[in-house]
């Protein structure tokens, strides 16, 4: 961003403290991943068809509608590339867990 866009330029220490802010922030994602990759394996081993083939995209659609209400900066559509990638994620790990057993 530039001065002619609305964009500061702020102090090296303004920068430092936000990128602080913003790796507490990472820590606490990163926590809130591992729990929901957790549950959803969880679901994942009570279903009859698990992994991708049991995907519900009607929940998946109000999920990231949801999710938009609460984050409307990002909306639908960055939700939903968001979303896509965590749930496909949690599904990996919860396949790579059963092929384990």
């Amino acid at each position: 961003m530039t001065p002619e866009n609305g964009a500061r330029n702020g102090s090296a220490s303004e920068v430092q403290e936000l990128r602080g802010r913003i790796d507490q922030v990472d820590a606490q994602l990163a926590e809130l991943l591992e729990r929901r990759a957790l549950l959803a394996a969880q679901v994942q081993s009570l279903k009859p068809v698990g992994g991708f083939a049991g995907r519900d995209t009607d929940r998946e659609r109000g999920l990231v509608a949801a999710m938009a209400r609460r984050a409307p900066r990002l909306g639908e559509r960055r939700i939903s590339r968001i979303m896509r990638a965590v749930i496909e994620a949690g599904l990996d790990a919860a396949e790579q867990d059963r092929a384990r057993v």
